[in-house]
């Protein structure tokens, strides 16, 4: 068994790559620069672009397991091409799909949907690598900043994205289902910042912004003024689903998701000086 995993540098795409090779299987990964790509032995890498359909045709050629992202292109601007990205996949023999839910509408959700192929659906909630991007402001100045203190997020190990992607490519029982995904227990950003702390071993402070500094210091950073309005939404107004914890690692995968502290030792050298 052969598996295609597109957005195979992203984020999730490397736990998804990862989580497969663990269990044996034959990966095969989509980048746009196989050059860049920097994967393990053993992992075959393709040139391909999601936004141009045709360019999956050839790297499909006996793929059962298809993992999809959803946007291409800049600012994650939703894939066009959905339709024809599903009729290759089904006319390959692929058997398997899972879909990373990109948040929002998308033509190729929709597609993959509606197709006969027994396609899984992960809708993780905030990436605890979400956290990296306090990295620079800690080593330089030891501090995180950000408004909205108090919000609360179950936020979600990327390798348990990855882990529970890999399951539903390679066994039965997975087809037709909306897997929401999150991590272990519900964290405000004084949760976050002690476990940097603790795993950093130095204190980290936290310094709570207004709304208008948060949107300064977003635009300063260069956010496009549609993703500084998702960000106060999401932050400013965290729906339930985002700040409830589900059992879906350990329901699919048998054992239990990984906490943040996890994460931060995991991750504690970005964020030493």
């Amino acid at each position: 068994m052969t598996n295609l995993v597109t957005g195979a540098t992203g984020t999730v795409g490397r736990q998804v790559v990862a989580e497969l090779l663990r269990r044996g299987q034959s990966v095969r990964a989509l980048t746009r620069d196989p050059a860049k790509a920097d994967f393990p032995e053993g992992v075959e890498v393709v040139r391909g672009d999601l936004t141009d359909a045709e360019s999956l045709a050839p790297a499909l050629e006996g793929v059962t397991g298809l993992h999809l992202i959803t946007f291409g292109g800049p600012y994650f601007a939703p894939l066009e091409t959905g339709p024809r990205i599903t009729a290759l996949a089904k006319a390959a023999g692929v058997r398997r799909v899972t879909v990373l839910h990109g948040g929002g509408p998308s033509q190729l959700e929709d597609a993959v949907r509606e197709s006969d192929l027994a396609w899984t659906v992960l809708m993780p909630v905030e990436f605890m690598a979400n956290a990296l991007e306090w990295a620079d402001a800690i080593r330089a100045d030891g501090e995180v900043r950000e408004p909205f203190a108090g919000r609360l997020s179950a936020m979600v190990h990327e390798a348990d994205i990855g882990a529970v992607a890999a399951v539903a490519l390679t066994e039965d029982g997975h087809g037709g289902q909306e897997y929401v995904i999150t991590g272990p227990q519900v964290l405000t950003l004084e949760d976050k910042v002690a476990a940097l702390s603790a795993a950093r071993g130095r204190k980290i402070r936290l310094v709570e912004l207004s709304e208008q500094q948060a949107v300064e210091q977003w635009r300063a950073a260069g956010q496009p003024e549609d993703v500084i309005g998702f960000l106060l939404e999401a932050y400013g107004n965290t729906p339930p689903v985002g700040r409830t914890v589900v059992d879906t690692v350990e329901k699919v995968t048998g054992r239990p998701a990984r906490t943040f502290a996890e994460w931060a030792e995991e991750h504690a050298d970005a964020f030493r000086a």
